[in-house]
């Protein structure tokens, strides 16, 4: 998997600082965006939830320079996913409002480079994740 390891680094420690904040502003913008996956964390705790997003971020920006170390991690999250109900279509919005939530964070910091690097490695974690969803759903 190549990422452009460095943009990465340095924008997530841009927002990293920030993260209970950046947490909630992915959320509510996700509840806003896409309204329809509300109910998917009806009966989540939602201060655990940000936290584990939170971890799951922090763990992927220790690993980006060996991101086949994670692979095992994010087939198992994306078939986890499976049984919260999420579908192969919320993958692009969460990928979006997530990138778009660190843009928000970072403010006048954000760099066009962030974001094309973000949504390449999105892609490839989303990319994996749905693999892990479809050995699940099998």
């Amino acid at each position: 998997m190549a990422v452009d390891v460095e943009v990465l680094e340095e924008s997530f420690d841009l927002v990293a600082s920030q993260g209970d904040e950046l947490m909630k502003t992915f959320y509510d913008n996700l509840f806003e965006t896409a309204p329809a996956v509300k109910p998917l964390f009806a009966d989540v705790d939602m201060e655990q939830q940000r936290q584990a997003l939170l971890n799951m971020l922090v763990v992927l920006r220790e690993s980006l320079r060996d991101l086949d170390d994670i692979v095992p991690d994010l087939e198992d999250l994306g078939a986890r996913h499976v049984d919260y109900g999420a579908h192969a279509e919320h993958y692009p919005v969460v990928g979006e409002v997530l990138i778009g939530s660190m843009a928000e964070i970072a403010g006048d910091a954000w760099k066009p480079e962030y974001t094309a690097a973000w949504q390449e490695a999105y892609g490839v974690v989303q990319g994996v994740m749905l693999q892990g969803a479809a050995a699940r759903a099998g």
